[in-house]
């Protein structure tokens, strides 16, 4: 490949040191180094003598010239390494005129380190012996033989533009797999070529050729780890074609770039590298690509994602004796036979990155039309330059002097004599890019007629035959952003925000500190007391009657103001009540007025006597304190109520009950998040914004708060944010494939095809990944082996906020999905409502991130994940997939609509719970209670719960009421109050009570409706007319008052209040 420098510089080799030497004869054989590199040998070192210990001191140095325009340049350095030959000089028998010498080993000196930058270079290498030498008979323990080399060069070979801007390109050829039976290994000998062009600088093309393949009849798989070999013909010595520490690995199928990587190809695979004919190489070749060819390189693969990589037959031929071969071009063309070719999607390289592809790619036979259609090549590497191909195949190999003196020669023959021929065809040694266009046309060129059948080729298909190559970049074509880049941005917009610490001398200091004074205070007067009256108390016990006691307590006053007690009681508290204005109400200047100044006294005595009874009950013995005991409310209770609000439209009643969690926890990021899907639901998208950035600062490692963040970064078309958050998702969990699949989508936004390519081919990757974990788990639980089967259905753990989505540790067997399933009891259920059964799992990665959009109520979002369902191979309209479109139609009061899809998916799924809990849903808010009441019963009938139980109870019950069948209500709400209580579900069955005369019942059920919301009206209502029929004046009253203070809407309902009133005589004031 071409150079930009312009200079020869001497590359020198110097082995200094032998050891462990051995010869054929004696313990001192003299011998003597031999050094070779591109097949010229450079020098021979002077003749040593081996020490009895097995050393040898050479000092021997050779050099060759590096000079990129005219002779070896960089690219003969990556691929090619310097040869060290040993051979011993035999002593001479009588008459013997000429010495007499024999090769013992052979050692390779690899030179890619001068590529990396380096200018010198020490190590000690392996001497492999060659056949019948007696190095070989070492013992197994003994060390083996080498030699200590030192590589120097005046100056780096590259500048600091080709070190930043270069690479390096491996391609390892293994096998050839399932090839035709047709091959066979008796009969005329054949040579087995692989070759494919890398683009080069300009217009040219670089070919790469993989020779002399080793045909095998199977039985075994290939060994692994096994070495890779130099592409070099003509090696002496067996071990010396293995370069050093390059090794083929393999892997799992499913984790390699290419074809043939799915569970369903398992099985043939197997069979291919077990038991069938395979085709063996083991070979790696590498090219050096300067800075200009990189950025060609990165062009071909973005104009030709797929790259030939053509597999052909050619017989080997003798050489014959004494000159040169002369072959005739048809000749040569007729000789090329099972012309194959395999296409490799080189497209991964341009992943951010990504370094290597390694895979299985299926042969087909090479035809122009479908080559060109697929790659946009139209020369073929073995076709078109196949005559010197064949000139070069020669038993004794390609390297031999001889061969490449044949083929110097050929080749100016072949110009003066059909110099016409070539035109308008690409030179042999000038290859044109696939682009070929002639010059007077921007039209590619009619190449010559190929054949439109290639039966030979057609059997690599009937055979399955593939090829097993990889394809390696010393750095990554797209750089990737590292883990603490991106950490570090995402710390840049977002500031993370520390626990706040409790102030001990802040309000709740005062407080506490006030509380402790009063009961000082109060024991202190009770010890008076007991002074002043303990005797009559003692002799009169529980016979005092209230005059007595209120001339006791003259006394005390009158004892406590004369002795001055009264007054240092005061200033014991004063410095409390100080600190409480101060810390409490945060007054700490003069008030402007005294009305302002008489209205605070009066709010501060209000809560300074409040809390003198809190202290004061505290203090009082457990037979005496009778605290009134209060429900407290839980956190996921607050969701499940604030979940209702949401589906019962009262979106105000809802943000007061997600406002109410975050001042209780501030520091839960749960409670931020679920706000923020709130305000999705809203399309307040800038509070939601502001939420998800407050739970991210919490916990900047926390996946779902960084996927929203790139989420709500897309709606506001922030897309330079969201790829950050998207990025940082994915680095800090990889096997997250909802992560991988939102990625995917922003670069589809951004008509970024080959990005969005790679993670959803990632994305994919990863729940193949886990659906097979889990079927692993699944055969260890019951003992069975089985396969798992495309689009299998594999349980995981999901919950709501944590990070186990996507993860390969999350997967549950069938007991955890007995147990999941059973959770739906649980309020938590409710949560985070979805149109799909709890039980199951997605089979496409975009049902499973609708199914995290949906939870989150970013129905802006979904349409777009819900096209890619559609189109998807393992997706396509499913009941699933109509369920979430009827969802988000019904969100919009599209009734039409969202009642088309359910019809839809109930053709699909007729049995699915969920289709019908939705058609009740849809039939309730379009006023068809007779309709929704039919869908509610069936659903309630599945032996499988729906995914919305607990408003699927509610709506019933509320038709059961409206149609008077009291029994079914009371049922209906039994069981929903058993599942999950509300304010809702016992005014339900309080109203259901009432109205069966069970009037004990009703107060009892509208009572805990009460405690777990005293701010309902209806609540209120029908309290005051079970206390206006049980005849309890106050309590009617007081309910009544309540009930008219929070305003109720009911009109119906306050006129039934009235009527009661009016018939019992009381329970209104105002009469």
């Amino acid at each position: 490949m071409e150079q930009v420098s312009s200079t020869g510089r001497p590359v020198q080799i110097t082995v200094t040191d032998g050891y462990d030497l051995k010869g054929f004869k004696g313990d001192t054989p003299v011998t003597f180094i031999r050094a070779e590199f591109s097949q010229v040998v450079l020098g021979d070192s002077a003749k040593v003598t081996v020490s009895p210990e097995g050393t040898a001191k050479y000092n021997f140095t050779s050099s060759f010239e590096f000079n990129p325009e005219g002779g070896i340049t960089l690219d003969d350095l990556a691929h090619k390494p310097v040869f060290l030959t040993m051979t011993e000089v035999l002593p001479k028998e009588k008459k013997q005129k000429d010495e007499k010498t024999l090769i013992l080993g052979q050692a390779v000196v690899d030179l890619l380190p001068l590529l990396e930058g380096e200018s010198s270079f020490e190590t000690i290498i392996p001497l492999h012996p060659v056949p019948g030498s007696p190095l070989e008979s070492l013992r197994s323990g003994a060390k083996q033989c080498s030699l200590e080399v030192k590589v120097f060069v005046a100056e780096p070979l590259l500048t600091t533009a080709q070190i930043l801007g270069g690479n390096l390109l491996k391609v390892t050829l293994e096998a050839a797999y399932s090839v035709p039976e047709s091959f066979i290994p008796v009969g005329p000998l054949q040579n087995y070529m692989v070759g494919l062009q890398v683009p080069s600088v300009g217009e040219k093309d670089y070919p790469i050729l993989f020779k002399n393949g080793t045909l095998k009849i199977g039985g075994e798989r290939e060994p692994v780890p096994r070495p890779k070999k130099w592409p070099i013909a003509n090696i002496l010595a067996p071990g010396a074609n293995d370069i050093p520490n390059a090794f083929i690995i393999g892997g799992p199928y499913e984790e390699e770039e290419g074809e043939l990587n799915h569970p369903e190809d398992r099985e043939f695979r197997n069979q291919a590298e077990c038991i069938k004919k395979r085709i063996t190489w083991d070979l790696e070749s590498r090219c050096y690509l300067d800075p200009p060819a990189v950025v060609s390189f990165q062009k071909r693969i973005v104009d030709c994602r797929f790259w030939p990589v053509e597999i052909t037959r050619v017989p080997l031929t003798t050489v014959p004796k004494g000159k040169a071969a002369k072959f005739d071009k048809t000749d040569d063309e007729s000789q090329l036979s099972f012309h194959g070719v395999a296409y490799v999607n080189m497209v991964p390289l341009l992943y951010p990155g990504v370094k290597r592809i390694r895979g299985a790619f299926h042969v087909y036979p090479y035809l122009d039309s479908t080559v060109y259609e697929k790659t946009k090549c139209l020369f073929s590497l073995f076709r078109d330059t196949g005559h010197h191909l064949i000139q070069n195949n020669k038993i004794g190999g390609i390297n031999s002097p001889l061969s490449k003196l044949v083929v110097s020669k050929n080749l100016k023959e072949d110009k003066a004599v059909k110099e016409k021929d070539i035109e308008g065809r690409p030179r042999p040694g000038d290859m044109q890019a696939p682009s070929i266009k002639s010059q007077s046309s921007d039209t590619p060129l009619e190449v010559e007629p190929s054949l439109s059948h290639n039966p030979e080729g057609q059997q690599y298909v009937e055979a399955g035959t593939y090829i097993v190559m990889e394809i390696q970049l010393d750095k990554a074509l797209v750089p990737k952003r590292m883990p603490e880049e991106l950490a570090r941005r995402v710390k840049d917009m977002i500031p993370p925000r520390p626990p706040l610490t409790r102030r001990t001398g802040g309000a709740q200091k005062a407080m506490s500190d006030y509380h402790m004074q009063i009961k000082n205070i109060s024991r202190a007067i009770l010890d008076e007391y007991h002074r002043m009256f303990g005797k009559q108390v003692a002799k009169l016990g529980s016979d005092m009657d209230s005059e007595t006691l209120e001339e006791q307590k003259c006394q005390l006053n009158y004892e406590l103001n004369c002795s001055g007690k009264y007054f240092a009681f005061k200033e014991q508290l004063k410095h409390a009540v100080v600190k409480i204005v101060r810390e409490k109400y945060l007054k700490t200047t003069s008030f402007e007025s005294q009305e302002e100044l008489q209205t605070f006294i009066s709010e501060l005595y209000v809560f300074l006597v409040d809390q003198m009874h809190v202290a004061l009950n505290q203090t009082m013995p457990d037979d005496v304190q009778h605290a009134v005991s209060t429900i407290y409310t839980s956190n996921e209770q607050l969701r499940l109520f604030a979940f209702e609000a949401e589906v019962n439209e009262n979106f105000e009643m809802a943000a007061v009950y997600y406002e109410e969690r975050l001042v209780r926890e501030p520091q839960n990021l749960e409670h931020w998040l679920d706000y923020g899907a709130f305000c999705l639901l809203t399309e307040d998208n800038i509070k939601a914004q502001e939420c998800f950035r407050r739970a991210l600062s919490l916990n900047q490692n926390h996946i779902h708060s960084l996927l929203l963040c790139g989420v709500l970064a897309v709606l506001m078309e922030n897309y330079e944010q969201a790829e950050i958050f998207f990025e940082d998702a994915t680095c800090l969990e990889p096997t997250n494939v909802v992560a991988w699949t939102l990625l995917g989508l922003y670069y589809e936004i951004q008509n970024n095809d080959i990005r969005m390519e790679m993670a959803f081919h990632e994305a994919f990757k990863q729940l193949q990944a886990r659906m097979l974990q889990a079927q692993v788990t699944k055969q260890r639980g019951t003992g069975t082996v089985e396969y798992i089967e495309e689009g299998g259905k594999v349980e995981s753990s999901l919950g709501p906020w944590g990070i186990t989505n996507g993860s390969a540790t999350a997967m549950t067997v069938e007991a955890e999905a007995a147990a999941e399933t059973s959770k739906c009891q649980d309020s938590s259920t409710f949560l985070h409502p979805s149109p799909y059964g709890v039980s199951q799992t997605p089979a496409t990665i975009f049902m499973e991130t609708i199914r995290f959009l949906m939870k989150v109520n970013a129905v802006q979002y979904v349409h777009r994940v819900l096209a890619h369902e559609l189109l998807c191979p393992q997706g396509g309209p499913s009941c699933e997939y109509y369920l979430v479109l009827a969802r988000t139609h019904l969100l919009k009061k599209d009734f039409a609509k969202a009642e088309e899809y359910l019809q839809q998916a109930a053709q699909m799924d007729y049995l699915n719970p969920n289709v019908w809990g939705m058609k009740g849903h849809l039939y309730f808010l379009s006023g068809n209670h007779a309709e929704a009441k039919a869908c509610y019963e069936r659903t309630i009938s599945f032996v499988v719960d729906a995914s919305e139980m607990h408003f699927i109870f509610l709506r019933l019950g509320h038709i059961y009421l409206e149609e008077k069948e009291y029994e079914k209500a009371k049922k209906t709400y039994l069981q929903a109050c058993k599942r999950s209580p509300s304010c809702l579900t016992w005014l339900g069955l309080g109203i259901t009570c009432y109205r069966l005369e069970e009037l004990t019942e009703a107060e009892d059920a509208l009572s805990e409706a009460n405690a777990l919301n005293n701010h309902n009206a209806e609540v209120w209502a029908y309290l005051a007319l079970v206390s206006l029929k049980a005849g309890r004046e106050l309590e009617a009253e007081q309910a009544y008052k309540y009930t008219m203070k929070l305003k109720l809407k009911d009109e119906t309902l306050l006129a039934e209040v009235h009527m009661v009133q009016e018939a019992v005589g009381f329970g209104n004031p105002s009469f």
